[in-house]
């Protein structure tokens, strides 16, 4: 198995995924070093409007899943841990 899998087999390996592309190409470029897992993204600033269309992105291209328009909202983008329900729930249907 290797590491670089794109479909994470683990609930722990899609949590670091979601949480690596937030801090790499969300948080750093603005200067956001950390954040928790159940922190919201949108009230520290780590996730904005244009940031929410890349999360999306990555969803639906990176780990596979669709995310309806009524899915993209403050609760269920709010934090790495909502995120992860959110993948784990589309593809357990």
């Amino acid at each position: 198995m290797s590491a670089t899998n794109q479909t994470p087999a683990t609930a722990s390996a899609l949590k670091d995924q979601i949480r690596e592309f937030i801090q790499i190409q969300l948080a750093e470029p603005k200067g956001i070093s950390s954040f928790t897992d159940d922190e919201s993204l949108m009230e520290t600033g780590v996730i904005d409007s244009l940031g929410i269309f890349r999360l999306v992105s990555f969803l639906e291209e990176d780990l596979r899943v669709r995310v309806s328009d009524e899915e993209i909202n403050a609760d269920t983008l709010k934090s790495v841990n909502t995120i992860e329900e959110l993948v784990l729930r589309k593809r357990n249907k």
